[in-house]
């Protein structure tokens, strides 16, 4: 019998394989947003409060799929604490076929 954790080995060696890196300092949601924060800051060249990036968060987490694939296409707008726009995407839009590391 295949327990559990053997086919969650066999997941991530498949995905290594793929050129994936492994991640273990991910280990829960906790460690999932300040990864995510870090890349959207960079990927976008802001720093977001942290009450912004709760609000950010709030608005593109969804269980809609179509409204999720139309957020990752597009470029989209939040509105900073003092006002302003920031415009944002959530992928390299510009750059979509270069070859980037990816993290997981």
């Amino acid at each position: 019998m295949t327990t559990e954790s053997q086919i969650e080995k066999s997941l991530i060696d498949k995905l290594i394989d793929l050129k994936y890196t492994y991640r273990p300092d991910i280990c829960d949601r906790n460690a999932l947003e300040i990864n995510f924060r870090e890349k959207f800051e960079a990927l976008n060249r802001v720093s977001l409060t942290n009450s912004e990036f709760v609000r950010l968060m709030d608005e593109i987490i969804s269980s809609d799929v179509f409204a999720s694939a139309k957020l990752l296409r597009e470029r989209n707008t939040f509105e900073r604490e003092d006002g302003t726009p920031l415009h944002y995407t959530l992928v390299n839009v510009k750059d979509w076929c270069q070859k980037i590391p990816l993290r997981w």
